[in-house]
């Protein structure tokens, strides 16, 4: 199972309107299915040009770890040569900071993940679990 074309631009558009009503940095959304091929990318005008892959270092973290960033965050500040030692096995496409969410349906499969960067990590947070809310599917953070 993965995220649909259709879910992942009901997200994607649900996450960019929350981060307009909260009056957020330009973002990038990216959303990867569970073997981290690229479903959805995109990027408001304004966005600085690391933000996507940013936002995609967010989402690689959380599907290959199986962690929502937040969680990989906090682990990271009690184990960060761990962290560090995945990071690297995973070529340096970790971005453990929140922003990164994990998607699953209602009966708890992984469909896939979305990753936000442009603003604060929690604000980016935010926007990801406004948009996973709106295609009627399951945020997991942690």
């Amino acid at each position: 199972m993965s995220v649909t074309l259709d879910q992942a631009r009901i997200i994607s558009e649900a996450a960019l309107a929350k981060a307009r009503e909260l009056g957020l940095k330009p973002i990038s959304v990216i959303i990867i299915d569970p073997r981290t091929s690229l479903v959805a990318c995109l990027s408001e005008e304004g966005v600085s040009q690391m933000r996507w892959r940013i936002a995609q270092g967010k989402a690689n973290a959380a599907i290959k770890l199986g962690l929502g960033t937040r969680a990989l965050m906090a682990r990271a500040e009690q184990q960060a040569y761990f962290i560090q030692a995945m990071n690297g096995l995973a070529n340096g496409e970790f971005v453990p900071v929140p922003g990164g969410v994990l998607i699953r349906d209602a009966d708890g499969n992984l469909l896939g993940a979305i990753g936000i960067s442009g603003d604060t990590s929690d604000n980016d947070e935010a926007a990801a679990l406004a948009g996973i809310a709106a295609a009627g599917l399951v945020a997991e953070t942690g």
